[in-house]
């Protein structure tokens, strides 16, 4: 078979899954065949997934908290299974703060009531966080009441996102 009888189209490179349409070749001499590449149709499943991940992307501020829930609790897990004794250092961690704000300040500087209730509530906060984290990696993530400890501070999470919404005055362009 000569090389202007032999088709051009089979030796070209077509991706996988696409569907090609070869037009024969027009008459005349220097006419070349015309190969047509349409591409599939996407699957229910890519479209499932693509319209998922463009509903967390709209939506990554208000799935934020369980996103990080999602991450401390593998986290944990891999610590849990890696090296377990890394939770007492994370508890000793975690009671930092409250040890800070019970030690006498070496300063008299007075601090308004609404600071201080603040910097107690972070204090509370970290040490509550610090306590589930270290006690996740000793015991596991799921042990014992720590998977009802972890959906609550999920829910506190929210809250307290929804507070902050609420509190926080919105600028306007």
């Amino acid at each position: 078979m000569s090389s202007r009888t032999r088709p051009r189209a089979r030796t070209m490179k077509v991706p996988a899954g696409a569907t090609t349409v070869r037009i024969p070749r027009q008459r005349g001499r220097r006419q070349q065949s015309f190969v047509f590449v349409v591409p599939e149709r996407p699957t229910l499943t890519g479209q499932a997934l693509r319209t998922a991940g463009r509903l967390f992307w709209r939506h990554r501020a208000a799935l934020l908290p369980a996103g990080l829930s999602v991450l401390a609790l593998i986290a944990t897990a891999v610590l849990h299974v890696l090296a377990p004794w890394a939770g007492i250092g994370i508890v000793v961690v975690g009671l930092l703060p409250l040890i800070a704000l019970l030690t006498p300040p070496l300063s008299r500087r007075w601090l308004k009531s609404g600071d201080r209730m603040w910097q107690w509530a972070a204090a509370v906060l970290a040490a509550v966080v610090g306590l589930w984290a270290g006690l996740a990696i000793l015991l596991g993530p799921l042990a014992g009441p720590l998977e009802v400890l972890w959906f609550l501070g999920l829910l506190a999470a929210y809250g307290l996102r929804a507070a902050l919404r609420r509190t926080t005055p919105k600028e306007k362009p």
